[in-house]
């Protein structure tokens, strides 16, 4: 069962990431792996999200290879793989993730609590509704990653492909789109167990 949930994982992790909405992979997951999450399996949820961002981010790249093989501003190249900073502030970043992270996490619990945990695949409707909103409302400040893996696979892709004059992969700022999200959902979890009847 867990090669079918990691193949998982890594499939709808690639394509998600490649179409811009990797987040969404993170609240879908249990509705389209079928794989209650328990301690055993979070490690093969993220090594299947952080290969399949990598993966959908050379796809990407093998896409669009024509146009990064011009020259463009560092940044901007930068800025197709990974998140970053509208203001450089570590901790107002790392708060703002944080908040995304939180509000996404709580609202997925709390949906898939009232429903019983029965919405199957159109679970991922109203979750990507939700990403949309938060990337309207709180997506400038930071780009909101609000999964680690849509952030990190796509940075650690960005560091490794021939991109010429890509520049930096930014590793100073990366840890605040890892941590902010584990912060926040962890906070998030901590709440709906306080808050949604057992």
């Amino acid at each position: 069962m867990l090669p079918t949930v990691f193949l998982s994982e890594v499939v709808g992790t690639a394509i998600l990431v490649l179409l811009g909405c990797g987040v969404v992979a993170s609240g879908a997951k249990e509705f389209v792996a079928g794989v209650p999450v328990d301690a055993a399996s979070i490690a093969t949820y993220l090594a299947g999200q952080m290969v399949g961002a990598f993966l959908g981010a050379v796809v990407c790249w093998l896409a669009y290879k024509q146009h990064f093989d011009e020259d463009a501003p560092e940044g901007y190249k930068l800025g197709v793989f990974s998140t970053g900073p509208e203001i450089r502030n570590y901790g107002w970043n790392f708060i703002t993730e944080l908040i995304g992270t939180f509000v996404l996490v709580l609202f997925i619990l709390g949906l898939s609590h009232w429903s019983g945990g029965q919405l199957g695949w159109l679970g991922a409707l109203p979750v990507g509704l939700l990403v949309v909103g938060i990337g309207t409302s709180l997506g400038g400040p930071t780009g909101y990653a609000i999964n680690p893996a849509r952030d990190l696979g796509p940075r650690i892709a960005h560091a490794v492909l021939p991109i010429p004059n890509k520049g930096s992969s930014d590793w100073a700022y990366s840890w605040v789109p890892v941590f902010g999200p584990i912060v926040g959902g962890v906070i998030a979890g901590l709440t709906a167990g306080f808050l949604l009847p057992a």
